[in-house]
């Protein structure tokens, strides 16, 4: 989509809307030269809360400076109650202090002061660079749980529901889902007691092939295990020395197949076209599967494209989301 384009369809959600409120109430009005009212209805509130992934400013932050700890506010001003942030744009703060007891304690106590000052629910924490859950080595593996350990204690703490994990490891289908049953065994029992679920993101490798990581979920069979399906995360291989993927997954397969599973959805981003429909994904097919698994929770926007600036591909986002949901029976 062309900014100028984007920027004609959005000026009415602008910085500082909250965008629900116009989806929720019936309008009246008086027609010019009638007595009587004529009733107009808004369309519905969407079946899903809104929430944004943090790694869809993740540009503003290690280009522009801007502060982590605005997160909350900016991702109110643009609409949205619930935030999912993103471990490793809490670097250098983070890994200088070698994650540290005192470290850990410092973000969480910032960022549940930013939320509560904004309103904002923490849903989750996307985990990164804390090491491998499915290699074939097991002391690898006990150590990569370790590592997640401190992170499950701060999402107790800061009241998400979940860590989202990265299945990252052999490349060996067998020994993949061995290694991954494992490695999520170990965590989930730790973060059965603080209440909170350990979800795997279709995430590159094996993980974005749909089939083998359904296979995954019903080895682990816990309670507190799930999928976080992304829309556009299938890519299983990319080419030597590329990011051009080399072999893909069918991504409405791959959604289909993670979905019941699912604890919480990513609602991927790149392009839009002139009516302001993501140029790759089906939006309306997209989120059809995920009411039919009767999900209702966050949907969390993640926009990941470069000809918008993120500020519009966010805001483009989420109102595609909203129009998306109205046409899902």
């Amino acid at each position: 989509m062309k900014r100028r384009n984007f920027i004609s369809k959005t000026t009415a959600a602008g910085v500082g809307v909250t965008f629900f409120g116009a989806y929720a109430c019936k309008e009246t009005k008086k027609e010019e030269g009638k007595t009587g009212e004529v009733e107009e209805t808004t369309p519905a509130a969407p079946f899903f809360e809104l929430s944004l992934a943090q790694w869809s400013i993740h540009r503003m932050i290690r280009e522009n400076g801007v502060d982590p700890y605005t997160f909350a506010e900016k991702a109110k001003n643009w609409g949205f109650k619930g935030l999912e942030y993103v471990s490793q744009l809490y670097n250098p703060e983070l890994s200088h202090a070698d994650y540290s007891e005192e470290a850990m304690a410092a973000f969480v106590e910032k960022s549940n002061a930013e939320a509560q000052k904004h309103g904002m629910k923490n849903v989750l924490i996307m985990i990164d660079g804390q090491g491998n859950l499915a290699v074939n080595d097991e002391a690898e593996r006990n150590e990569t749980v370790e590592k997640h350990k401190k992170w499950v204690d701060a999402a107790a703490a800061m009241g998400c529901h979940a860590i989202r994990v990265n299945l990252n490891g052999s490349n060996v289908p067998e020994e993949w889902i061995e290694n991954s049953v494992d490695g999520l065994t170990k965590l989930a029992t730790y973060a059965k007691d603080k209440n909170i679920n350990i979800l795997v993101e279709n995430h590159g490798g094996l993980s974005s092939n749909g089939e083998l990581h359904a296979q995954v979920m019903e080895k682990v069979n816990m309670e507190n295990v799930g999928t976080l399906p992304d829309f556009g995360n299938f890519c299983i291989t990319r080419k030597p020395d590329s990011w051009e993927c080399e072999v893909s997954y069918d991504k409405y397969k791959g959604v289909k197949e993670l979905m019941p599973y699912a604890k919480a959805v990513s609602a991927k981003s790149n392009v839009f076209d002139a009516d302001g429909n993501e140029e790759n994904i089906d939006y309306v097919k997209m989120l059809q599967m995920v009411k039919d698994n009767g999900y209702t929770g966050f949907v969390g926007v993640e926009y990941e494209g470069n000809v918008l600036s993120e500020e519009e591909g966010i805001i483009a986002t989420r109102d595609l989301l909203i129009k998306a949901a109205q046409k899902v029976v």
